[in-house]
């Protein structure tokens, strides 16, 4: 399994690159010319902590960057959730409009990369804070995958869990660091099947922005703090691998639906496999995330002793397991 180097494992070779044939990205000055030396990093303005003097303004800047580069964009509040009021409020249509009206305040749906019109939306929220980014629309049909980091979840152990059990790759890709601690992988997709979004479905601690849903773009000013673009990430988000794609367009299984918390159980055997193939560095946060997720799917005390087997097999000794063990059980 492959993720970008500075945060999780072992370097891949890179996947070729989808954008080739694209236009220049204009976050970056311009594809990178192998023979011209050094080139501007295009997230440079994204990576430091930005003044929050003038917030609106630095989000509207930052939005427009973003819809030059073919993501459409609205105007978010410091809560994330869009800034523009539904112009149906007590009033619902039926079927709900999406923008047919030619009115703003339609969340997503108004989501554009026209730099007029995003100018209109900010002009019309000028206490928008930060803005979203459509997931799903073209040219990226962009795929989020948050990994959370909240309430006991680690979404990045999560995530690496699929790719072990499952067999791919998770290539490096833009990367956006949110407040809490978490992070969203960028990835694109295929015009269709749609991917729906989710919480939780995949794994506990990964949600999912599929079309209809959107992605805190980088340099968003929050209740929580900035999201900014994490150190060295890519130019561009690589495509999303097949398998993974197949996951996340599956149907929930009826497993799914009836398990507590609405978490999957994981296979017990892939669960001790993940432990046992932990590198220094993850052995405690592998063995408590198995736990946690043996103590979910009814097999904690089953599986107890399988476990502390599979820690030990890495280099942990017994007391440290079970006592990583016993807190995973606390935690429920």
């Amino acid at each position: 399994m492959a993720m970008h180097r500075r945060h999780a494992g072992t370097p891949t070779d890179h996947p070729p690159d989808p954008w080739a044939d694209h236009p220049p990205d204009p976050w970056g000055g311009g594809r990178p010319d192998p023979g011209a030396g050094p080139q501007p990093d295009p997230w440079a303005d994204l990576r430091p902590a930005l003044p929050t003097a003038d917030a609106s303004a630095t989000a509207l800047a930052q939005a427009l960057l973003a819809a030059e580069a073919g993501y459409p964009v609205i105007p978010l509040t410091r809560s994330k959730l869009p800034a523009l009021r539904s112009p149906h409020r007590g009033h619902p249509e039926v079927p709900p409009c999406r923008g047919a009206c030619g009115r703003l305040g339609h969340g997503v749906h108004d989501a554009r990369t026209d730099p007029l019109a995003v100018r209109r939306m900010f002009a019309a929220a000028p206490w928008a804070t930060g803005y979203g980014i459509a997931c799903g629309r073209p040219p990226h049909h962009l795929i989020g995958i948050d990994l959370d980091t909240k309430n006991g979840a680690d979404g990045l152990t999560a995530l690496r869990f699929l790719a072990e059990q499952h067999d791919f790759p998770i290539p490096p890709t833009v990367t956006v660091l949110t407040p809490s601690g978490g992070r969203h992988l960028w990835f694109t997709g295929p015009p269709s099947p749609p991917v729906s979004n989710s919480v939780g479905r995949l794994a506990p601690g990964i949600d999912v922005r599929g079309a209809g849903g959107y992605l805190v773009g980088p340099g968003s000013l929050t209740t929580h703090g900035r999201y900014v673009v994490a150190p060295d990430t890519p130019h561009h988000p690589a495509p999303v691998p097949a398998t993974l794609l197949t996951l996340l367009t599956a149907p929930p299984s009826p497993a799914h639906r009836e398990s507590p918390y609405g978490v999957p159980p994981q296979p017990a055997a892939a669960l001790i496999r993940f432990v046992r193939a932990s590198p220094p560095g993850q052995r405690n946060a592998r063995l408590f995330w198995a736990a946690c997720r043996a103590e979910e799917s009814g097999l904690g005390q089953e599986l107890a002793a399988r476990l502390t087997e599979a820690a030990r097999h890495t280099g942990l000794s017994a007391e440290e397991a079970r006592a990583t063990i016993a807190s995973a059980a606390r935690r429920r």
